[in-house]
């Protein structure tokens, strides 16, 4: 690993070590007003929310880098207190870049951008029509950590109304393909929350699991197991025992005689088709034959049948190799 302290580094590297090992980070598309009535839009990667009661959510409008000056979004909020903050969607990305840009304080980014104000009901600052999700909310408070160029201002607000498109619901949740976010990453990179960038996991419901640390050491070095696959592992209140493991393989070994394939392209066309059934048949049959890479086999059906959400399958298909331990 590489080692490094801030202070022997220049501000423009401790940025770029930061962007890019924090994220992907999401973006908040702010929305003030300055005392003259003067409309401005800008993006914030440094941005997340953190509490619900009351709802509280924060960015960092930072000094600019080249001179330590505020920026046009610091200094509307200390004025009115006020601002609206929009998420960015892929649909818009393009636009948001554009506000991005480094205008005078005189410029609307509504017009530079082409994005569409829209009013307020608790605020004085526009609404983003095209983004699905707007949040009103006031100052609470205003952080300031230095002086310097890149100085952190952390911009602590509290949300007083949401503003939320019906299209992006789904059972009275937000639906992550519909709203389709999008977020920052390093340099000019994006990160779209799309498609097969969003996966599920579960959050733990038991009190009380095997944890990792009673996974079987023959598990834990594997070599076919990930550390995510034995975080899953870990996730039952009770290991199986040897005499469920041997009621499985017999169950296994008398359902649906019908013949399969037990050659090994066989198996990896079960294993592409995620059929751990099969796989774990054409296992039994290998275990008969005293197969070279039959506890590769075993921990390859294992984890399918894991990443298939049968953990009792898994479980009881991974401790089936200890049959064949020395």
């Amino acid at each position: 690993m590489f080692h490094y302290e801030p202070k022997d580094l220049t501000v423009s590297e401790v940025y770029k070590l930061l962007v890019g090992g924090v994220g992907p980070r999401p973006i908040a598309l702010v929305s003030t007003i300055s005392e003259d009535g003067i409309n401005n839009l800008s993006p914030f990667s440094f941005f997340n929310t953190f509490g619900s009661n009351p709802p509280i959510i924060a960015f960092s409008p930072t000094r600019r880098r080249k001179d330590a000056s505020h920026k046009d979004t610091y200094n509307n909020l200390m004025a009115t207190k006020e601002c609206v903050v929009q998420v960015v969607t892929y649909s818009i990305v393009g636009q948001v870049n554009l506000a991005s840009t480094e205008y005078t304080s005189e410029v609307d980014e509504f017009i530079r951008s082409g994005l569409t104000p829209i009013d307020s009901d608790f605020v004085k600052p526009k609404r983003v029509k095209e983004s699905p999700f707007q949040m009103e909310c006031k100052l609470v408070d205003m952080k300031s950590y230095g002086e310097k160029g890149s100085s952190a201002n952390i911009s602590i607000c509290e949300v007083l109304k949401f503003h939320i498109s019906e299209e992006v619901f789904t059972n009275g949740i937000i639906d992550p393909q519909k709203i389709d976010l999008v977020s920052k990453m390093p340099g000019n990179f994006y990160c779209r929350a799309y498609g097969d960038a969003i996966f599920e996991l579960p959050r733990p419901q038991m009190k009380q699991n095997i944890g990792y640390n009673q996974i079987p050491d023959f598990m834990k070095n594997s070599n076919v197991y990930t550390g995510n696959n034995l975080a899953a592992f870990a996730l039952v209140e009770n290991i199986p025992d040897k005499s469920e493991v041997d009621e499985f393989i017999k169950k296994i070994l008398n359902e649906n005689p019908e013949e399969i394939e037990v050659t090994e392209d066989a198996f990896f066309k079960y294993l592409e088709e995620s059929n751990y059934l099969y796989m774990l048949k054409a296992v039994i049959h290998f275990a008969k034959v005293n197969h070279s890479q039959l506890n590769k086999f075993i921990q390859l059906t294992a984890k399918c049948a894991l990443e298939n959400n049968n953990k009792d399958f898994a479980w009881k298909a991974a401790l089936y190799e200890l049959n064949f331990h020395n």
